[in-house]
Protein backbone atom coordinates (compact mmCIF):
# COMPACT_ATOMS: atom_id res chain seq x y z
CA UNK A 1 0.00 0.00 0.00
CA UNK A 2 1.70 3.19 -1.18
CA UNK A 3 1.49 6.44 0.74
CA UNK A 4 0.15 9.26 -1.43
CA UNK A 5 -0.58 12.93 -0.76
CA UNK A 6 -1.18 14.44 2.67
CA UNK A 7 -4.90 14.89 3.26
CA UNK A 8 -4.89 16.36 6.74
CA UNK A 9 -2.48 17.25 9.55
CA UNK A 10 -3.70 17.55 13.10
CA UNK A 11 -1.98 18.20 16.40
CA UNK A 12 -0.72 14.64 16.86
CA UNK A 13 -1.28 12.81 13.55
CA UNK A 14 -1.06 13.16 9.78
CA UNK A 15 -3.45 11.44 7.36
CA UNK A 16 -2.21 10.36 3.89
CA UNK A 17 -4.18 8.99 0.98
CA UNK A 18 -3.41 5.58 -0.55
CA UNK A 19 -4.15 3.71 -3.77
CA UNK A 20 -7.48 2.66 -2.23
CA UNK A 21 -9.99 5.52 -1.94
CA UNK A 22 -11.50 3.94 1.18
CA UNK A 23 -8.21 3.49 3.05
CA UNK A 24 -5.73 6.03 4.44
CA UNK A 25 -2.45 5.94 6.35
CA UNK A 26 -2.43 7.47 9.82
CA UNK A 27 1.01 8.73 10.91
CA UNK A 28 1.69 9.37 14.61
CA UNK A 29 3.81 12.45 15.30
CA UNK A 30 5.95 13.23 18.35
CA UNK A 31 4.20 16.57 18.79
CA UNK A 32 2.52 17.17 22.13
CA UNK A 33 -0.12 19.83 22.70
CA UNK A 34 -2.31 20.88 25.60
CA UNK A 35 -4.88 23.52 26.48
CA UNK A 36 -6.22 23.72 22.91
CA UNK A 37 -2.76 23.99 21.37
CA UNK A 38 -1.63 26.82 23.67
CA UNK A 39 1.14 24.60 25.04
CA UNK A 40 3.26 22.73 22.50
CA UNK A 41 6.40 20.61 22.45
CA UNK A 42 8.06 17.73 20.65
CA UNK A 43 8.58 14.60 22.74
CA UNK A 44 10.81 12.13 20.93
CA UNK A 45 9.29 8.66 20.72
CA UNK A 46 5.78 9.54 21.87
CA UNK A 47 4.28 8.82 18.46
CA UNK A 48 5.86 5.37 18.31
CA UNK A 49 4.39 4.42 21.67
CA UNK A 50 0.93 5.83 20.90
CA UNK A 51 0.87 3.92 17.61
CA UNK A 52 1.66 0.64 19.34
CA UNK A 53 -0.65 1.14 22.33
CA UNK A 54 -3.57 2.32 20.20
CA UNK A 55 -3.14 -0.62 17.82
CA UNK A 56 -3.24 -3.03 20.76
CA UNK A 57 -6.37 -1.47 22.25
CA UNK A 58 -8.29 -1.09 18.98
CA UNK A 59 -7.42 -4.67 17.96
CA UNK A 60 -8.68 -5.91 21.33
CA UNK A 61 -11.89 -3.91 20.96
CA UNK A 62 -12.46 -5.47 17.52
CA UNK A 63 -12.39 -8.88 19.15
CA UNK A 64 -15.40 -7.98 21.31
CA UNK A 65 -17.38 -6.51 18.41
CA UNK A 66 -16.51 -2.82 18.67
CA UNK A 67 -16.05 -1.84 15.03
CA UNK A 68 -13.25 0.67 14.46
CA UNK A 69 -11.17 2.11 11.64
CA UNK A 70 -7.97 0.11 12.26
CA UNK A 71 -6.96 -2.27 9.47
CA UNK A 72 -3.39 -2.98 10.59
CA UNK A 73 -0.23 -1.35 11.87
CA UNK A 74 2.25 -0.77 9.04
CA UNK A 75 5.40 0.22 10.90
CA UNK A 76 6.57 1.94 14.06
CA UNK A 77 4.71 5.16 13.33
CA UNK A 78 1.91 4.34 10.90
CA UNK A 79 -1.37 2.47 10.67
CA UNK A 80 -3.57 1.60 7.73
CA UNK A 81 -7.09 2.71 8.65
CA UNK A 82 -10.48 2.99 7.03
CA UNK A 83 -11.32 6.47 5.78
CA UNK A 84 -14.13 8.07 7.78
CA UNK A 85 -15.83 11.41 8.01
CA UNK A 86 -15.25 12.37 11.64
CA UNK A 87 -18.34 13.32 13.63
CA UNK A 88 -17.56 16.77 15.13
CA UNK A 89 -18.06 15.63 18.71
CA UNK A 90 -15.62 14.37 21.33
CA UNK A 91 -17.14 11.83 23.70
CA UNK A 92 -15.54 12.03 27.15
CA UNK A 93 -16.18 9.14 29.54
CA UNK A 94 -15.33 9.79 33.19
CA UNK A 95 -14.97 7.30 36.06
CA UNK A 96 -13.08 9.49 38.54
CA UNK A 97 -13.37 13.27 38.92
CA UNK A 98 -10.34 15.25 37.75
CA UNK A 99 -9.35 17.89 35.21
CA UNK A 100 -12.01 20.24 33.88
CA UNK A 101 -14.79 18.43 35.76
CA UNK A 102 -13.34 19.43 39.14
CA UNK A 103 -12.79 23.02 37.97
CA UNK A 104 -16.25 23.47 36.48
CA UNK A 105 -18.25 21.91 39.30
CA UNK A 106 -15.97 22.16 42.32
CA UNK A 107 -15.86 18.38 42.72
CA UNK A 108 -12.96 17.12 44.80
CA UNK A 109 -10.10 15.64 42.79
CA UNK A 110 -10.16 11.85 42.87
CA UNK A 111 -13.86 11.49 43.67
CA UNK A 112 -15.05 8.12 42.35
CA UNK A 113 -18.25 8.58 40.37
CA UNK A 114 -21.23 6.35 41.14
CA UNK A 115 -21.46 5.42 37.45
CA UNK A 116 -19.65 6.47 34.27
CA UNK A 117 -20.37 10.02 33.16
CA UNK A 118 -20.50 10.75 29.42
CA UNK A 119 -19.88 14.33 28.34
CA UNK A 120 -20.02 15.79 24.83
CA UNK A 121 -17.65 18.44 23.49
CA UNK A 122 -17.85 20.16 20.12
CA UNK A 123 -14.64 19.57 18.14
CA UNK A 124 -13.61 23.16 17.55
CA UNK A 125 -10.24 24.44 18.78
CA UNK A 126 -11.12 28.06 18.04
CA UNK A 127 -14.09 27.82 20.41
CA UNK A 128 -12.13 25.82 22.99
CA UNK A 129 -14.00 22.53 22.41
CA UNK A 130 -17.07 23.69 24.39
CA UNK A 131 -19.27 21.25 26.28
CA UNK A 132 -22.58 20.66 24.55
CA UNK A 133 -25.77 18.82 25.49
CA UNK A 134 -27.69 15.98 23.91
CA UNK A 135 -30.22 18.57 22.76
CA UNK A 136 -27.51 20.53 20.93
CA UNK A 137 -26.42 17.38 19.08
CA UNK A 138 -29.95 16.54 17.99
CA UNK A 139 -31.05 20.12 17.29
CA UNK A 140 -28.11 20.89 15.03
CA UNK A 141 -28.36 17.45 13.42
CA UNK A 142 -24.81 16.35 14.14
CA UNK A 143 -26.40 12.96 14.94
CA UNK A 144 -29.92 11.62 15.14
CA UNK A 145 -31.42 9.93 18.21
CA UNK A 146 -30.65 6.39 17.05
CA UNK A 147 -27.04 7.27 16.18
CA UNK A 148 -26.41 9.07 19.46
CA UNK A 149 -27.90 6.24 21.52
CA UNK A 150 -25.76 3.75 19.60
CA UNK A 151 -22.58 5.73 20.31
CA UNK A 152 -23.47 6.14 24.00
CA UNK A 153 -23.90 2.38 24.27
CA UNK A 154 -20.57 1.83 22.53
CA UNK A 155 -18.85 4.30 24.89
CA UNK A 156 -20.06 2.38 27.94
CA UNK A 157 -18.97 -0.96 26.44
CA UNK A 158 -15.54 0.49 25.62
CA UNK A 159 -15.28 1.86 29.15
CA UNK A 160 -16.11 -1.51 30.74
CA UNK A 161 -13.58 -3.29 28.54
CA UNK A 162 -10.77 -0.77 29.07
CA UNK A 163 -11.33 -0.70 32.80
CA UNK A 164 -10.83 -4.45 32.83
CA UNK A 165 -7.67 -4.30 30.70
CA UNK A 166 -6.04 -1.60 32.80
CA UNK A 167 -7.21 -2.93 36.17
CA UNK A 168 -5.48 -6.19 35.29
CA UNK A 169 -2.12 -4.40 35.04
CA UNK A 170 -2.52 -2.19 38.10
CA UNK A 171 -3.79 0.97 36.40
CA UNK A 172 -6.92 3.06 37.05
CA UNK A 173 -8.81 4.25 33.98
CA UNK A 174 -9.75 7.71 35.25
CA UNK A 175 -11.30 9.05 32.05
CA UNK A 176 -10.81 9.00 28.29
CA UNK A 177 -11.88 10.66 25.06
CA UNK A 178 -13.04 8.89 21.92
CA UNK A 179 -14.16 9.99 18.47
CA UNK A 180 -16.40 8.29 15.94
CA UNK A 181 -16.76 8.66 12.19
CA UNK A 182 -18.93 7.56 9.30
CA UNK A 183 -17.31 5.33 6.70
CA UNK A 184 -17.10 6.62 3.15
CA UNK A 185 -18.10 3.23 1.75
CA UNK A 186 -21.44 2.68 3.53
CA UNK A 187 -21.96 5.58 6.00
CA UNK A 188 -21.59 3.21 8.96
CA UNK A 189 -20.61 4.71 12.34
CA UNK A 190 -17.37 3.25 13.72
CA UNK A 191 -14.81 4.14 16.38
CA UNK A 192 -11.92 6.18 14.93
CA UNK A 193 -8.88 8.31 15.87
CA UNK A 194 -6.82 6.63 18.64
CA UNK A 195 -6.96 5.36 22.20
CA UNK A 196 -3.64 5.99 23.93
CA UNK A 197 -2.10 7.81 26.91
CA UNK A 198 -2.71 10.98 24.88
CA UNK A 199 -6.47 10.42 25.07
CA UNK A 200 -6.79 8.66 28.44
CA UNK A 201 -6.05 9.58 32.03
CA UNK A 202 -4.29 6.61 33.61
CA UNK A 203 -3.16 6.46 37.23
CA UNK A 204 -1.13 3.80 39.00
CA UNK A 205 -3.58 1.82 41.10
CA UNK A 206 -1.54 1.98 44.31
CA UNK A 207 0.12 5.40 44.18
CA UNK A 208 -2.17 7.42 41.85
CA UNK A 209 0.95 8.41 39.91
CA UNK A 210 -0.08 9.89 36.57
CA UNK A 211 1.04 7.81 33.57
CA UNK A 212 -0.58 9.84 30.80
CA UNK A 213 -0.55 13.18 28.98
CA UNK A 214 -1.10 15.03 32.27
CA UNK A 215 2.64 14.61 32.78
CA UNK A 216 3.04 17.04 29.88
CA UNK A 217 0.09 19.26 30.80
CA UNK A 218 1.31 19.72 34.38
CA UNK A 219 5.07 19.76 33.72
CA UNK A 220 5.62 16.54 35.67
CA UNK A 221 8.32 15.26 33.29
CA UNK A 222 9.12 11.68 32.23
CA UNK A 223 6.38 11.61 29.60
CA UNK A 224 7.93 8.94 27.38
CA UNK A 225 9.01 6.88 30.39
CA UNK A 226 5.41 6.84 31.65
CA UNK A 227 4.06 5.84 28.23
CA UNK A 228 6.70 3.10 28.13
CA UNK A 229 5.53 1.92 31.53
CA UNK A 230 1.99 1.52 30.20
CA UNK A 231 3.27 -0.42 27.18
CA UNK A 232 5.44 -2.58 29.41
CA UNK A 233 2.55 -3.46 31.69
CA UNK A 234 0.36 -4.28 28.70
CA UNK A 235 3.16 -6.52 27.38
CA UNK A 236 3.54 -4.61 24.11
CA UNK A 237 6.79 -2.65 24.31
CA UNK A 238 7.54 -1.31 20.84
CA UNK A 239 10.19 -2.65 18.50
CA UNK A 240 13.81 -1.64 19.01
CA UNK A 241 14.22 2.06 18.28
CA UNK A 242 16.17 5.07 19.38
CA UNK A 243 13.98 5.45 22.47
CA UNK A 244 15.92 4.56 25.55
CA UNK A 245 14.04 1.87 27.48
CA UNK A 246 13.17 2.32 31.13
CA UNK A 247 15.66 0.72 33.48
CA UNK A 248 14.02 -0.88 36.46
CA UNK A 249 16.04 -1.65 39.57
CA UNK A 250 17.04 -5.26 40.06
CA UNK A 251 15.37 -7.00 43.00
CA UNK A 252 17.50 -7.19 46.12
CA UNK A 253 18.11 -10.68 47.40
CA UNK A 254 17.39 -10.94 51.11
CA UNK A 255 18.77 -13.87 53.09
CA UNK A 256 16.57 -15.07 55.93
CA UNK A 257 18.24 -16.92 58.76
CA UNK A 258 16.35 -19.96 59.91
CA UNK A 259 15.95 -20.51 63.62
CA UNK A 260 17.65 -23.64 64.79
Amino acid sequence: MKKRKKLYEGKAKIIYSTDDKNLVIQHFKDDATAFNNQKRATIEGKGILNNRISEHILSSLSEIGINNHLIKRLNMREQLVELVSIIPIEFVIRNIATGSLTKRLGIEEGTILDYPLIEYCLKNDKLGDPIISREHILNFKWLNTIELDLINEQCLRINDFLQGIFRGVGIKLVDFKVEFGKTKSNDKIILADEISPDTCRLWDHQTDKKLDKDRFRKNLGNVVESYQEIARRLGILHEQSNIRPIKFPKPIAVKIKKNK
